[in-house]
């Protein structure tokens, strides 16, 4: 299979290829990246040892993919994925809109004259924050949790929040850019006969992710506990009861997998990936085991809520499952151990990561 993977040198680019080339897989893979980020640079050296071609490119500029060669498959993992993109100082709103939408009507664009399928790594930010705010929670074991309801949302149950719950806004810049990405590659999909998956996945995490504390929660808290580095619970009453949870990107394999060896899509064509109820914790129940972990850690506090975030959201990923006999092979535990290690060896990484 030849592939071509956008954002390649992010996170989520660079360890697909690492655990497919962990894996044996027989694929030819390139890669398009604007080095824009921190550690992008780092990520690029390393792909280039592993003998992946990596072109320096542009995603809002056509004239960017006239040099890329023809593939089976575009896996689209380029995108501004903070919440807080367009209002944090560091990103305007229009270019959080043409990195996240202009750039995915560009990359539909070669798929449609290269006669390629698209996969769109989409976001679980796609959904409703009224909606999810509607579900009515309660606390146990410090973590907010569903409190059983004859009035939960449509599209949700008690294994989560489903393909189907309402994507109304606010859902933030982020989120509205992602599901505006969604809708066109589906009409793509359609218009020009061209293959299409869209996996929303949840929080993703593992070694080796960037320092972002609006994106890579789990692996940035791990990480500047290791380091001692100020944290502290934002929103919510300032208890950290939030809860989401977790995927590692090994676990995204086998669906993509699956899916680049179904060119013809004859139902849904929209998936959650998360690690559903089973792998997911609150940032209090992280910090117990950052504290057993690593020693003590001073917290600070700040109950306000702030824009955009959320108290609980876990996916339901039964659809994928049912279509592709998908299960999650790495539990929490296993990725918690695997960033502390990495972490531990690493010890300067948020510094050359984050872009605080």
């Amino acid at each position: 299979m030849r592939i071509l993977i956008t954002g390649i040198c992010g996170y989520l680019g660079s360890a697909l290829v690492r655990h497919w080339q962990d894996g044996g897989a027989n694929h030819t893979v390139y890669g398009i990246d604007n080095l824009s980020r921190q550690g992008g640079e780092t990520n690029r050296v390393l792909l280039k040892k592993s003998g992946v071609k990596v072109f320096h490119g542009d995603l809002r500029l056509a004239s960017d993919f006239e040099s890329l060669p023809s593939v089976d498959w575009v896996i689209d993992a380029a995108a501004n994925p903070s919440v807080l993109a367009g209002i944090d100082g560091r990103t305007s709103s229009r270019q959080l809109v043409e990195h996240n939408l202009l750039s995915t009507f560009n990359v539909l664009e070669f798929c449609k004259a290269k006669q390629c399928g698209l996969i769109l790594m989409s976001t679980s930010r796609v959904y409703s924050i009224a909606g999810l705010a509607s579900i009515p929670l309660g606390v146990a074991n410090a973590a907010f949790e569903p409190v059983p309801s004859r009035e939960w949302p449509a599209g949700f149950s008690s294994l989560g929040v489903s393909e189907t719950f309402t994507m109304s806004h606010p859902v933030s810049l982020y989120g509205a850019t992602k599901i505006a990405s969604e809708t066109l590659a589906l009409e793509y999909s359609t218009t020009f006969d061209i293959p299409v998956w869209i996996n929303r996945c949840g929080v993703l995490a593992g070694a080796g992710q960037f320092g972002h504390c609006e994106q890579g929660i789990f692996s940035y808290w791990i990480h500047s506990w290791a380091q001692k580095k100020p944290l502290k619970y934002i929103g919510f009453g300032g208890q950290g009861y939030q809860v989401r949870d977790l995927l590692h990107p090994a676990d995204l394999l086998p669906v993509l997998d699956r899916e680049m060896n179904d060119d013809n899509p004859s139902g849904p064509q929209v998936f959650n990936l998360a690690g559903g109820g089973e792998n997911s914790i609150s940032l209090a129940q992280l910090s117990e085991w950052c504290r057993n972990r690593f020693g003590p850690l001073e917290l600070g506090s700040e109950p306000k809520d702030r824009l955009f975030d959320i108290p609980w959201l876990v996916l339901d990923c039964s659809r994928a499952k049912r279509q592709w006999h998908w299960t999650v092979a790495r539990n929490i535990e296993s990725v918690f151990d695997e960033i502390a290690d990495f972490a531990v060896k690493n010890p300067h990484w948020l510094d050359m990561t984050s872009p605080n």
